[in-house]
């Protein structure tokens, strides 16, 4: 799911939350979770109802911050990696481990 900018928020179980992401694969979660966690946010987890008993297990990624918004925190970089650098949004759409360059160009040639 890209960053959309919208503010999501509802409740899972008893719990208000803000949905980061909905109906994302295990794999996605699991870096979500581990990312989200790493930069003090609690995250809840939900399974998602499968429409067929083949279809894959989807899941549900939530954080208790009711103002956590994916999209404002990595453009602003407010989010760092686990090894410290800034987020940028190929990182956090799993398309790449590079976080250089930003997502402008600061008006230079390439």
């Amino acid at each position: 799911m890209p960053l959309s900018g919208s503010h999501m928020f509802g409740s899972i179980e008893d719990t208000r939350v803000t949905f980061v992401e909905k109906g994302v694969s295990e794999n996605r979660k699991d870096f979500l979770k581990k990312l989200l966690e790493h930069n003090g946010l609690e995250v809840l987890i939900e399974e998602d109802k499968k429409k067929a008993e083949d279809d894959p297990q989807l899941y549900t990624v939530a954080v208790t911050d009711m103002v956590f918004n994916p999209t404002i925190w990595v453009y602003q970089r407010k989010l760092k990696t686990f090894d410290g650098r800034k987020v940028n949004q190929d990182y956090w759409e799993q398309r790449s481990e590079d976080t250089k360059p930003q997502y402008w160009n600061n008006g230079k040639k390439s």
